[in-house]
């Protein structure tokens, strides 16, 4: 994943996180824009989320904050 939406994903997880608590959940179409002015990123998300981890629809924000921090690049 490249660094620009690791980073989106971090900080669209503990805004939520900072907002709601420990217990939010999200979607990857939290990290993107209501319209889809980058698809190659979208596509890079759903593929991590859903094909690499089989995550459902929602997740935790901290298992998903979690998850990315891990990562290596």
């Amino acid at each position: 994943m490249n660094t620009r939406v690791r980073e989106k994903i971090l900080s669209v997880c503990a805004e939520k996180i900072k907002q709601k608590g420990d217990g939010v959940q999200v979607s990857f179409y939290a990290f993107f824009a209501n319209k889809n002015d980058d698809p190659a990123a979208l596509m890079e998300v759903a593929q991590w989320w859903i094909e690499e981890h089989e995550l459902n629809h929602f997740e935790k924000a901290t298992k998903i904050h979690s998850m990315v921090t891990g990562l290596n690049e």
